[in-house]
């Protein structure tokens, strides 16, 4: 099965972490564009949560895209605002050509 290109509409980009000294012998760590890759983006399930009285939810995603820079659960995707979580990442067709990726979105 290999899915129609046309249907890779979003352009998101994909961050990799980066950790840097806080000169106080921690490390902050922040994410930096690695690329910028086009994206079908479909919501595949909710859930409330609730972090330190901050109410929100959960979205998952389903992301497909085309095979190309390594990507990892440490990564993240942006779109405008939005940020989504890698959760795992697998191939869609034996020979590589596509990725899914299943990611969270939190929105408070």
């Amino acid at each position: 099965m290999t899915p129609d290109p046309a249907t890779l509409r979003r352009r998101l980009v994909l961050e990799a972490p980066v950790e840097t000294a806080d000169g106080a012998g921690g490390t902050v760590r922040d994410h930096v564009a690695v690329a910028t890759l086009w994206a079908a983006l479909a919501p595949r399930d909710g859930r409330g949560a609730s972090e330190a009285d901050a109410a929100g939810a959960v979205v998952t995603h389903r992301i497909l895209l085309r095979s190309g820079p390594e990507i990892t659960t440490r990564h993240r995707f942006r779109a405008g605002t939005r940020l989504f979580r890698v959760i795992a990442v697998r191939d869609l067709d034996p020979a590589g050509r596509f990725l899914i990726v299943d990611a969270e979105e939190r929105i408070d």
